[in-house]
């Protein structure tokens, strides 16, 4: 009994052989996914532009307040907010008359001083020979009488024919004549000296008159009107504000980490907030210093204005600091970016392989590879889903 329960056993375990297929029917074949066919680029070396990016504003070549430097009545004002105005072109104008009563007083001071010493009224020329003047001349023929006297009247007391008290007394009058002749020259110095007065003041006035007039120092346009025709202003008082608008200077504020690396002439693209429009610039000015508590170098690009930029715009700059630096560079569709992460997908005996990179500067057909890969790689274009280990083949 136990004999068979064996036999029948055996044949069951023998009838149930996986590795014998059934009867009728065939192994499933393995699946084999398709080669997806790609289109790829080579990582190349190519040369690039290094720019340095910071932003700042733009502000106004020169500014100045324009004042009055004579007090008086404004009696025109010939500009207006956003004038535009040339060098020496007339701003306002104060009321002159009282300035130029005070010139032709003064010239008529100065024709009186110029007689008293002796020239013409109407000459520039202020110099003369003291010599020559008729006060010295006087003097000088009063002193070589007194001389003569002196020396003839001596020569008679050695012969003794006069007494010692004549000698004196022709002494003295030598000594008076002489003192005289000095205070003859000192006072012909005194009226030149006078002269030189009144043609300075001649001058005070005549600058005075001048300045009633007020004109702008450089081309510029008006910021600010500060003072109105008929008011009375005191010396010093503000009448516009003129500023340069061509070009402008961009103020721009350079960390410590990339100021070593600014220099003057030095390439400046410019972009406004609201515009597309591209500025171009130039290094002009560089702080001597960074400040000591934020770090920052300051410095000055000028920037061509064709009329549309305005002091005070926010501005964002790129400074070019090398025009042909070399640097690994694939399409910017062959890179992928996901989570944060970047990466590209390279090929490996057909099949994809995913390579983390990092990434620097962008153009519209470049992105700089900073590592992760090297010069000649191969990098699929457009991967979509693709991931590592998918089968590929080179479209082309």
């Amino acid at each position: 009994m136990s004999g068979c329960l064996l036999a029948v056993t055996a044949l069951f375990f023998a009838g149930c052989d996986s590795s014998q297929p059934a009867s009728g029917r065939t192994a499933p074949t393995p699946h084999v996914q398709p080669a997806r066919q790609v289109r790829v680029a080579r990582a190349v070396t190519q040369p690039v532009e290094r720019t340095v990016t910071a932003v700042g504003s733009l502000a106004a070549q020169d500014q100045a307040t324009l004042s009055t430097k004579v007090a008086g009545r404004l009696q025109t004002i010939a500009v207006d907010l956003g004038s535009q105005v040339r060098k020496t072109e007339l701003i306002a104008q104060i009321e002159s008359r009282d300035y130029q009563l005070r010139v032709n007083q003064a010239e008529a001071a100065l024709a009186q001083a110029r007689a008293r010493l002796g020239l013409p009224l109407e000459d520039s020329s202020d110099r003369i020979d003291p010599e020559k003047t008729s006060t010295v001349r006087q003097a000088q023929a009063i002193l070589d009488e007194a001389r003569r006297n002196h020396e003839r009247v001596t020569k008679l007391w050695e012969q003794k024919v006069l007494s010692q008290s004549e000698v004196d007394t022709t002494a003295a009058a030598y000594s008076v004549a002489l003192n005289r002749y000095q205070d003859a020259l000192e006072e012909i110095r005194n009226r030149e000296a006078m002269v030189a007065q009144r043609r300075a003041e001649l001058e005070i006035a005549r600058q005075q008159f001048a300045d009633t007039t007020i004109a702008a120092p450089f081309d510029g346009a008006i910021q600010e009107r500060r003072a109105n025709m008929g008011e009375y202003l005191a010396a010093g008082s503000p009448i516009v504000t003129l500023v340069r608008m061509d070009p402008l200077r961009l103020r721009l504020e350079i960390s410590e980490k990339e100021a070593f690396k600014i220099r003057e002439s030095q390439k400046v693209r410019v972009t406004l907030e609201g515009t597309t429009n591209i500025y171009s610039g130039e290094i002009k000015r560089l702080s001597p210093a960074l400040n000591e508590r934020s770090r920052i170098l300051l410095i000055e690009a000028d920037v061509r204005n064709d009329g549309s930029l305005h002091p005070g715009s926010f501005a964002r700059a790129a400074i070019v600091i090398d025009e042909n630096a070399p640097a690994l560079t694939v399409p910017p569709n062959a890179v992928v970016t996901f989570a944060g992460i970047e990466k590209v997908l390279s090929i490996h005996d057909g099949k994809a392989v995913e390579k983390r990179i990092a990434t620097g500067d962008r153009a519209n057909d470049w992105i700089e590879i900073v590592s992760g890969l090297k010069t000649g790689e191969v990098v699929i274009l457009n991967p979509g889903n693709l991931q590592t280990g998918s089968p590929v083949v080179d479209a082309d």
